[in-house]
């Protein structure tokens, strides 16, 4: 039995079990436990990392093609990362001299869109593949590599970005240390997980697309997150509970995983052009209904997702 990563105790009780509902890369069923002292939820056991890369399907990343549901796809993409865009705009408060990293880059997107912004972008990755898709199709300089082991100075960026990285992570606290490493005095970290003190947790229990099993080994709480980015030695300064991208898209996950598009591609679902794009059509409107109850829980303070703006101390 592992010890808690926030509060370091060894006692913990099972809540549920769960299985790979999204990409069906495994049968087996994973439990989550809880800490019986601060309440944090984690995979216990959690696999050995020779055995967690089967579970992460080939090109687990954000790159479609060009036919018309990829192009759809993409331009549904580009409009709700509009909401990242600002809050990490307004992080860096405009300052675009400084560089901004974002750790978990995936195809690039996101920062092609800071860079037309005029921000100066670097990404990084561990897959090299998705990296140089990074490179060829959003001109985003990105390397493949472990941002524990990036032979980089202190103090080199001005903003470091995590999206969905850390809940993927055996160790998230030597993460987080190395970015407190490797930001400027005063540099914004801004990091983003789903929130496992949701509505759509309570409702719908394990088959809340956040826990996401085996690929999730921790399921933080804003409240979590908040203790864990402090103790690295950051100043937590903001939160966001509804992200236009995520919370809808997550219930209708949730609720339709064989609809998810990413879900289908993934499994390698044999479709037409036609069939697919009837089924992203559905699934879209499917989010939209979403969207009033997501919005709902994230007023109320608990939101499927949280996004911190955190300053280095």
């Amino acid at each position: 039995m592992n010890a808690c990563l926030i509060c370091g105790s060894e006692r913990s009780a099972r809540l549920l079990r769960a299985s790979d509902r999204l990409y069906h890369t495994t049968d087996s069923q994973f439990s989550v436990v809880r800490c019986c002292d601060c309440g944090l939820l984690r995979l216990d056991p959690q696999p050995f990392p020779d055995e967690l890369g089967r579970y992460y399907p080939a090109n687990y990343w954000f790159a479609p093609d060009q036919s018309a549901a990829g192009r759809l796809e993409e331009a549904y993409r580009r409009l709700v990362l509009r909401d990242h865009l600002r809050f990490v705009t307004q992080a860096l408060g405009g300052r675009r001299s400084g560089l901004l990293l974002d750790v978990g880059c995936g195809g690039g997107l996101f920062l092609g869109m800071m860079r037309l912004r005029g921000f100066r972008v670097v990404g990084l990755d561990i897959s090299r593949e998705a990296a140089a898709i990074a490179w060829r199709r959003h001109q985003v300089p990105a390397v493949c590599g472990d941002l524990e082991r990036w032979p980089l100075p202190a103090a080199s960026f001005a903003g470091i970005t995590m999206f969905h990285v850390l809940e993927h992570l055996p160790d998230p606290r030597s993460f987080l240390n190395a970015a407190h490493h490797l930001l400027a005095s005063g540099g914004k970290l801004i990091v983003q997980v789903p929130n496992a003190a949701c509505w759509q947790f309570r409702l719908l229990g394990p088959a809340w697309n956040g826990i996401a099993d085996p690929r999730h080994l921790f399921n933080f709480r804003d409240t979590d997150l908040e203790r864990l980015v402090e103790s690295c030695g950051f100043e937590v300064i903001r939160r966001k509970y509804f992200s236009l991208r995520d919370n809808p898209a997550g219930l209708a996950t949730s609720l339709a995983p064989s609809l998810d598009p990413m879900g289908r591609r993934m499994r390698r679902v044999a479709e037409s052009s036609s069939g697919r794009l009837t089924r992203n059509l559905v699934y879209l409107a499917l989010v939209l209904a979403s969207l009033p109850l997501t919005a709902l829980e994230a007023a109320c303070g608990a939101g499927s997702t949280v996004m911190i703006e955190a300053r280095k101390r």
